[in-house]
């Protein structure tokens, strides 16, 4: 790769943050809102906050609820998404209850799980699971049931059933809605895991920026939301590359059939 190209994926990839960036920088210079500091004092706080040890005692903890729920989430949506979609009696059976409670907001579950669950890493954990499991679920489903007929027929006339042809055909074929509906569950679960630790928490990154807000602390209360979209925009960065790894044979079959 040239160094031309690296360049200009860095400019794309970072240009809009940086320029958004200064746009808040120059916006609040000269703020004397208590609301709305400048940025220069929310970076300064943010400097003086998010020490080590700070991250290990509230960053660390809510990457693992994060990722414990996220986990849970992709078992389970591709688990139940692959018999929903190979099995049509299961799928036709299960229909209006899945339509019923994916119209369910999960932050309206929070009360729900805390009842079962307790206030505990648990509950926060199925919040995550009650919100992520649907963009998963979903995208499995219709991944699976969008599996060519042409190959399906192939497996068929070859004897390559059960198993093999859930491996070979079925996920393979599935893979890229399944990869976005776990993207699009990734964006869902880190405002669930602020969410649940809005309620009922001693750690994490969602009761330290509420703290900071019932305390008065405003450019600390900033530099959360600020650590809590760079977090963001990193695991982003994270699940791209791993989506262009599982997904290469893909992104190169379509770059082929671009090609003239």
């Amino acid at each position: 790769m040239s160094v031309r190209t690296v360049l200009r994926r860095a400019l794309l990839l970072l240009g809009l943050p940086a320029a958004l960036l200064a746009v808040w920088w120059y916006a609040t210079a000269g703020s004397t809102d208590f609301y709305v500091p400048p940025l220069s004092a929310i970076l300064e706080a943010f400097g003086k906050v998010w020490t080590a040890d700070r991250l290990l005692s509230d960053v660390v903890p809510s990457l693992l609820r994060l990722a414990a729920g996220y986990l849970l989430a992709v078992a389970a949506g591709v688990g139940l998404g692959l018999v929903i979609g190979t099995r049509r009696v299961v799928r036709e059976f299960l229909e209006p209850v899945l339509e019923l409670f994916r119209a369910i907001p999960p932050p309206v579950l929070v009360p729900v799980i805390m009842l079962f669950a307790g206030i505990g890493d648990t509950m926060k954990v199925l919040v995550i699971v009650s919100g992520c499991v649907w963009p998963i679920l979903l995208n499995t489903v219709e991944g699976v049931r969008a599996v060519d007929e042409v190959l399906d027929d192939t497996c068929r006339s070859y004897g390559i059933t059960g198993t093999a042809r859930l491996r070979h055909l079925v996920l393979r074929a599935a893979s890229p809605q399944i990869v976005t509906g776990m993207r699009q569950a990734l964006s869902i679960g880190i405002i669930l895991m602020v969410i649940s630790e809005m309620f009922a928490a001693s750690n994490g990154l969602g009761f330290t920026i509420v703290q900071f807000q019932r305390s008065f602390a405003i450019p600390e209360m900033w530099s959360g939301v600020l650590l809590l979209g760079t977090l963001g925009f990193l695991l982003s960065l994270l699940f791209r590359f791993a989506e262009n790894r599982v997904l290469a044979w893909y992104h190169g079959l379509r770059r082929d059939r671009r090609t003239p």
